[in-house]
């Protein structure tokens, strides 16, 4: 968990304009999802990209598939993969 969190200490001042206070929230939401897929041990990338392509056709009932962890079940990847095989 504290190494997850090292590039964010060391970057702190690097960061600390962000150029307003909803672009910091932006950023730490992207930061948890990118975190979440690397706990799932998916590649944030392939993740990321296959919501964004997907955002029109996601609804609020099937919007547990696109979490990180339902994403890799569906897809065969990582750790929920593992765990459900």
């Amino acid at each position: 968990m504290e190494n997850s969190l090292r590039p964010l200490a060391l970057g702190r001042k690097n960061w600390l304009f962000f150029g307003s206070r909803e672009a910091g929230q932006k950023s730490a939401v992207l930061f948890t999802i990118v975190e979440n897929c690397r706990r799932q041990g998916i590649d944030p990338f392939a993740y990321l990209r296959d919501v964004f392509t997907n955002v029109p056709n996601i609804s609020n009932q099937n919007v547990g598939d696109w979490t990180p962890e339902g994403w890799a079940r569906r897809h065969g990847q990582g750790k929920a993969a593992k765990s459900s095989a």
